[in-house]
């Protein structure tokens, strides 16, 4: 099975994978206080997770894959 994507695309599934590592990163970190960690920690994850959702959904409703770098310029 094949997807075609764009750069775009593959921007916005790496920024949310780097959302969601670092906020389940910042929550089993020990480098900031009990409170700021949870807080940064949820919110990334939450925001690097929901936002994964709609962007897989695209992704699959795609008929041929193949990475074409060159269309989002």
């Amino acid at each position: 099975m094949e997807r075609k994507l764009t750069l775009a695309e593959i921007i916005l599934i790496a920024g949310t994978r780097v959302a969601l590592g670092m906020g389940i990163g910042l929550l089993i970190s020990g480098r900031l206080s009990d409170d700021q960690r949870k807080a940064a920690g949820l919110t990334l994850a939450i925001v690097g997770g929901l936002t994964t959702i709609p962007l897989a959904m695209e992704v699959i409703s795609k008929k041929d894959v193949s990475i074409d770098v060159g269309a989002a310029a």
